[in-house]
């Protein structure tokens, strides 16, 4: 019998080499100038949105290519072999909109999608607040009906591209009495009145992206950009999250494979005790172990973007929420783990910032925190087995 090989399909792989071809091009050559300034480069954004590639989920419906959520992995992963900081443009424009996609009324995914789909304006998800972080049920941010209208009221903090996003998906409280029950969605735009941003955070990695709060004051909106019914919100965010963090796996594979792939570049050149270092055995094992590490996470994530498309599609699959934190946890472990022994192989090199693996030991950090950290993860995929 014939057995389909368990693998990518032929339009994956084409796609991950026109990816990374662009990414080589445009991307890569400003990844230590955007550390260094800390700045979004708009350039690199229109770049992205010329070749259609900053919002690959959305459905074509909303006048997006429609990529599965395999091809989105692989396309985050490319970019961020590149640059950590541009891979979250499509990882944060679909964080934003899974929630929509998942919940919102037609009229809401009609208005929202296309914009975004079109490159005319990014989407950020607002969950997190000061005193609500892995406790995110915790969360202060209210929402008040008033008339055909709400008025919200609260800071969100550690906001992905807060600023320079048009659209924010936001978590506020609906009903106190009830708990993560009480919890709504709603679509905010920068431009409502009320609407400001703290300053950019100070970080160790993904420099390039702005972190900052989202400061809510007396925000007036129609009560039409609620994202589902009353009191979904919490279990919106959560579901979207099961398909979001595998999205945080694919950008973990990509730091990893550009610290991989530059470490083996560097060790077959660099020469000590009059050979290449690269014929010693201690290196040889380490690269290995680099390699497999990477690759196990690989398979791990590409198995759990496959159960995320079918999701999507409305095919109920009981391991999504095991499989995505899995997935999230062993490939920003393996990051980790891979980007310092990347720093090891180059020796004082690695430690300097002529060469790119140090910042990519630094980018690799935070795919350990952010949508839940890897503790948290431990506890989610925990409850899954012993439910």
């Amino acid at each position: 019998m014939s057995f389909p090989l368990y693998a990518p399909a032929e339009e994956h792989d084409m796609l991950r080499e026109s990816v990374r071809a662009l990414a080589d091009e445009k991307i890569a050559p400003h990844a230590a100038e955007a550390d260094e300034t800390e700045e979004f480069s708009w350039d690199v954004y229109k770049a992205l949105v010329a070749a259609d590639l900053h919002a690959v989920h959305v459905p074509e419906q909303y006048g997006g290519a429609g990529a599965d959520a395999l091809a989105t992995v692989i396309v985050i992963e490319e970019v961020a072999r590149a640059c950590a900081s541009t891979s979250l443009i499509p990882a944060v424009n679909k964080l934003g909109t899974v929630p929509l996609l998942l919940s919102a009324s037609e009229e809401l995914k009609s208005r929202y999608l296309a914009p975004v789909a079109r490159g005319e304006a990014m989407f950020s998800y607002a969950l997190s607040e000061p005193e609500a972080g892995s406790d995110a049920a915790a969360m202060k941010t209210r929402a008040v009906a008033d008339g055909d209208e709400y008025v919200l009221n609260g800071t969100k903090m550690w906001i992905t591209n807060a600023g320079v996003s048009e659209y924010y998906t936001v978590m506020a409280v609906t009903d106190p009495s009830a708990g993560a029950r009480g919890i709504s969605a709603f679509v905010v735009e920068k431009s409502d009145e009320g609407v400001s941003f703290g300053p950019k955070e100070r970080k160790l990695g993904i420099k390039g992206s702005p972190t900052r709060q989202v400061i809510l004051d007396n925000v007036r909106i129609p009560a039409s950009r609620m994202i589902g019914a009353p009191g979904s919100g919490f279990k919106t965010a959560l579901a979207t999250l099961d398909h979001t963090r595998i999205t945080i796996a694919a950008q973990a594979l990509g730091i990893a494979q550009g610290a991989l792939d530059y470490a083996i570049g560097y060790v077959k050149e660099r020469k000590q005790f009059g050979r290449a270092i690269a014929d010693f055995q201690g290196l040889q094992f380490m690269v290995a172990d680099m390699a497999m590490k990477l690759e196990a996470a690989r398979q791990l994530t590409y198995h759990a973007a496959a159960k995320s498309e079918r999701a999507m599609h409305g095919e109920p699959q009981k391991d999504l929420t095991f499989l995505s934190s899995a997935a999230k946890c062993a490939a920003s472990d393996a990051a980790m783990e891979i980007t310092t022994d990347a720093v090891q192989l180059l020796g004082g090199y690695g430690y300097t910032k002529d060469f790119p693996v140090e910042r990519m030991m630094r980018d690799a950090k935070i795919t350990q925190i952010y949508e839940g950290t890897n503790q948290i993860q431990r506890m989610v995929m925990a409850r899954q087995l012993l439910k």
